[in-house]
């Protein structure tokens, strides 16, 4: 193996800086506009893993948003209690939203509010 081999690059080490805790399974943005799911729960303050690639079910969704199977989807912070959700591509970006960190493992119809994404990490924009 290389002498310079870190990791895989699945998983990296997430300090939480929201002023919140982050709970399992919540989405997070990692730096600027790279997207992650926290695998652990992370206090304020406090550093754990967050999964920076792979399939997740049960992510919180804008509940008009409406896109189909591998559309881009747009990441809205403030949407979701607080805690962001996705949307679809053509929604209007604002401020500290990220667009391309994910796109739809499954489609999404009018009124759920879960859906399935598939993280890409090093395609998105932040506006």
């Amino acid at each position: 193996m290389a002498e310079n081999y870190e990791s895989d690059g699945n998983v990296i080490q997430w300090t939480n800086g929201t002023g919140s805790a982050v709970a399992s399974g919540q989405v997070v943005k990692v730096g600027v506009s790279m997207l992650g799911v926290a695998l652990v729960a992370i206090a304020n303050g406090a550093t754990g893993s967050v999964a920076v690639e792979g399939v997740f079910s049960g992510v919180p969704k804008v509940s008009a948003a409406v896109f189909t199977q591998g559309e881009k989807l747009l990441f809205d912070v403030s949407a979701g209690s607080g805690v962001g959700a996705f949307d679809d591509s053509a929604a209007t970006p604002a401020t500290g939203d990220v667009m391309g960190g994910a796109v739809a493992w499954v489609a999404g119809t009018n009124t759920e509010t879960t859906c399935t994404i598939k993280l890409t990490p090093g395609n998105s924009t932040t506006t």
